[in-house]
């Protein structure tokens, strides 16, 4: 069986890879071309964001044909060669499966549009309330109303994202049999793994106005009723006949609870899970609009909770902090200028020795930034265009919504891949969909390749220890100094292995005290040049240092 523990995930956003044909947008091309590049990286598996056939209004996650690629990343046969020419490099595909709803292009929404009784069971059209309300007073992820009115038949259509995403009716077996084929298809194209897209939504538990504390109508579809069945169905019927197929769920403000279901070693559902608790730390609550600094206690204890629960109940957590819905972690969590490749390495080894499958995001590796864009005219992400105007509607100026999504918009991981100095960073010969980040002339991967010290070699090695050293993949998690308001440090545990991760989390240098002797270890990886074995500690700025037993 395939040993997900011992493997490591790349994430692409083809559509900012790379261009190759002046387009400027990324294609499949693209990938296949620097397929070399993520070999000598060491990852396992390539996970590329949607690239089916989309009006993309939501950049891809609007799907109107499962079956066909999007002409501008490619054709089909670009993804055959890639699934080819990417086995070569011991590297696999991990399609991007968006379930929850479909793009009002596709087909199925399309019939429902013109009557017909099968489609418009696809998915929820549901009567208003009096005065021409919509049913219930959801609200919708990317804001305003969870519903659209269809005037044609006096009903309203749910869509927990924007209003060309309909939400698709799993309680329809019809439907369940259509995602499941769709599977299928793509195994046999030779696709090893599966990310699925909010997949802890697809059970909606009955439709009524929300009056809780969120009163945005979560709690109505959130991790449902019939949510661990339908998963179980689908992974019995698809996916699970392939022993050496990952799958990985994106559980949107799921619970910890459901999340060992989900990714329990013998529950039949998944391999492991995308959560995003950790990732609410600049947050206010479930407010991502806002500007609040990092909670870094709140941070350690998800962490650890998540790491430790998940630990006893047999269950595996996808370890990340970059992803294409997220800001850059450098920007985030680090330090953009003075200690940037200090910061990058740390923020990497903290992710990289927790127990977990851990996922790059294109450009983590070579330590990306945010843009910090200047003007709303430089973003693209409609989340971000909609909040601009919310923000303002709530009285800020655009200086002050300006400055927010500057912090929190999706659009800062969706800047082109930045791989020379040349125009454009490399990244195309055209005008790219969106800006490239001004800094590209010193942060690219060129540079990167060059200087031994970079943070992509560092991620290298990252990626080789986790296939070295066993306690990584499969050791058990202790968290260390659990009270210091500075330092992330842990242990891990197995077979006699005992590997002591040390992070400095802020730019000042900082004394810490272990609780035991270093000198009967070995230090394995650090972002200094020092190689400290004293019960006490004086760590640099965002030092990190990696012990393991001899």
């Amino acid at each position: 069986m395939n040993d997900f523990k011992k493997k490591v995930v790349y994430q692409i956003y083809p559509k900012s890879f790379k261009d190759t044909n002046g387009t400027g947008t990324g294609d499949l091309k693209g990938v296949i071309e620097k397929l070399d590049y993520l070999q000598t990286l060491g990852v396992d598996y390539i996970w590329l964001t949607p690239f089916y056939v989309s009006p993309q209004n939501d950049n891809g996650y609007d799907v109107a044909d499962y079956y066909n690629i999007d002409p501008s990343y490619g054709t089909m046969e670009d993804v055959e060669n890639l699934i080819a020419e990417a086995k070569k490099r011991n590297i696999y595909l991990m399609m991007d499966m968006v379930f929850n709803h479909v793009s009002t292009e596709h087909i199925w929404f399309k019939k429902a549009m013109a009557g017909e009784e099968k489609y418009l069971n696809y998915f929820f059209f549901k009567q208003g309330k009096a005065n021409n309300q919509p049913p219930t007073n959801w609200n919708s992820k990317f804001g305003g109303p969870a519903w659209e009115y269809v005037e044609k038949f006096d009903k309203w259509y749910l869509h927990l994202f924007d209003k060309t995403q309909a939400d698709l009716n799993w309680e329809n077996p019809e439907v369940r049999e259509e995602v499941k084929n769709i599977v299928r298809f793509w195994m046999e194209k030779g696709v090893k793994g599966f990310r699925f897209d909010v997949i802890n939504l697809i059970s909606k538990a009955g439709f009524e106005d929300d009056f809780s504390v969120d009163g945005d109508g979560r709690s109505f579809y959130t991790d449902g009723p019939r949510i661990h069945e339908f998963l179980q169905e689908l992974a019995r019927d698809s996916f699970a006949k392939d022993k050496d197929i990952i799958t990985v769920g994106e559980m949107s403000s799921t619970t910890m609870e459901n999340c060992y279901k989900y990714a329990g070693e013998k529950t039949g559902e998944l391999s492991m899970v995308f959560t995003f608790h950790h990732l609410k730390v600049d947050f206010m609550g479930n407010e991502k609009w806002v500007l609040v600094p990092t909670d870094f206690m709140k941070l350690k204890q998800l962490i650890f909770d998540w790491q430790i629960n998940m630990e006893k109940n047999n269950a595996w957590n996808a370890v990340f902090w970059c992803n294409h819905d997220q800001p850059r972690v450098i920007s985030r969590f680090g330090s953009n200028d003075k200690y940037h490749k200090e910061s990058g390495k740390m923020l990497a080894t903290l992710i990289h020795c927790l127990r977990g499958t851990p996922y790059i995001y294109q450009g983590e590796e070579i330590g990306m930034t945010n843009p910090h864009f200047k003007s709303i005219e430089q973003y693209r992400d409609v989340e971000s265009l909609n909040h601009y105007q919310i923000l303002q509607d709530k009285g800020m100026t655009k200086e002050q919504a300006l400055m927010i999504l500057d912090v929190h918009s999706r659009d800062n991981s969706r800047t082109p891949m930045q791989w020379d100095d040349s125009i454009n960073a490399g990244f195309t010969t055209g005008t790219p969909w969106i800006q490239t980040a001004d800094n590209y002339t010193e942060i690219n991967v060129k540079n990167s390749l060059e200087d031994k010290d970079s943070i992509f070699y560092y991620y290298q090695k990252l990626i080789q220890l986790r296939k070295n050293y066993d306690v990584i993949a499969y050791g058990d998690i202790k968290p260390l100094l659990r009270e210091d308001k500075r330092v992330f440090a842990y242990e891990r545990n197995y077979k006699g292995q005992k590997l002591i991760v040390i992070c400095n989390f802020y730019p000042t240098t900082y004394e810490i005290e272990l609780p035991y002797d270093l000198s009967n270890y070995k230090c394995i990886l650090n972002n200094y040049k020092n190689e400290v074995k004293a019960k006490k500690i004086a760590l640099k700025p965002y030092e990190t240092l990696v012990y393991c037993n001899l």
